[in-house]
């Protein structure tokens, strides 16, 4: 299936790309190449790193068992069979801060509806109002027998490839607000069920003193599913579990997870823009999450 191109997601995606072959033109020594995404730029560089990657099979599977794609892919990539590149660079470091990778449709996404179905609701039906963005976010784009956009960057389409562009970064990272961020849910920006959010515990687990507002990191192989493209289900059905076959893709593959949270700062309601420090005067108190991300970057 062919990805839908008609989208606002475009136009960041496209500059984005322009960006990134720009400053590979005037820098022609550079070999690496990663990523950072706060908010909607996350999804913006999800669809840009599809359009700019390219791989090069060096041995091809043999054997045919029945594993997706994704599931190809990363043994080829673990195997040192499969070489891939981002505009002719090393696909290093894939962060993400506050990215509603999910959407921003389903219970308690959008926290500044305080988990009211009829306010959810109403919103996904006048998504319309926020322009093509607001029907991305709330998976109300799908036409003419096309899945939603966010529904098919949890896939690899036939131009582009949305899972193998992201299997093949070396780390993969989001960083999510466990509260105080009225605008992405905790679940849609760490990439987690709701019964897998540590909820009860968050709020006792110790803080460092060096970063004082980072309070769980989860690394390591997360357990997976098995994943049916959503091609075969939508014949099958007319309506699935778009959040779960998101989080089934995506999960296919290992994300280190950290976790905000700003109790007790003077600018916990401004969660969303602190955890990027967008201003430092009003957003300072989360510069130690930027320096935990600078810390941690694999160069």
């Amino acid at each position: 299936m062919k990805s839908d191109l008609r989208l606002p997601l475009s136009i960041g995606e496209c500059c984005c790309v322009f960006q990134v072959k720009y400053v590979i033109s005037r820098h022609p020594s550079v070999q690496k190449i990663s990523f950072v995404g706060h908010s909607l730029g996350g999804l913006i560089a999800r669809y840009a790193i599809a359009r700019l990657f390219e791989q090069d099979l060096t041995q091809e599977n043999s054997q045919t068992n029945g594993d997706s794609r994704a599931d190809q892919l990363e043994d080829s990539w673990l195997e040192g069979n499969v070489k891939c590149k981002m505009a002719g660079l090393e696909p290093v470091n894939f962060i993400t801060l506050a990215s509603p990778h999910l959407g921003s449709r389903w219970h308690k996404q959008v926290p500044l509806f305080r988990g009211s179905h009829v306010l959810e609701k109403a919103a996904t039906r006048t998504s319309w109002f926020l322009g093509r963005t607001g029907k991305h976010l709330f998976l109300t784009d799908g036409k003419d027998g096309k899945p939603p956009l966010l529904l098919q960057m949890a896939s690899d389409c036939e131009d582009l490839k949305f899972i193998s562009a992201l299997l093949s970064f070396k780390r993969r990272v989001v960083y999510a607000n466990a509260s105080f961020d009225h605008i992405v849910g905790w679940s849609t920006s760490s990439l987690r069920r709701r019964d897998e959010l540590p909820k009860y515990q968050i709020k006792h687990l110790p803080r460092g003193d060096k970063y004082p507002h980072v309070v769980n990191v989860e690394t390591g192989k997360t357990p997976t599913l098995d994943v049916v493209p959503y091609e075969a289900q939508i014949k099958g059905t007319e309506k699935i579990d778009m959040e779960e076959e998101m989080i089934r893709a995506l999960t296919k593959m290992s994300w280190e997870r950290v976790d905000v949270y700003f109790k007790g700062s003077r600018q916990r309601l401004l969660a969303h823009l602190a955890i990027q420090v967008k201003n430092y005067w009003v957003n300072s108190d989360g510069a130690d999450v930027v320096q935990h991300m600078i810390d941690n970057f694999v160069l």
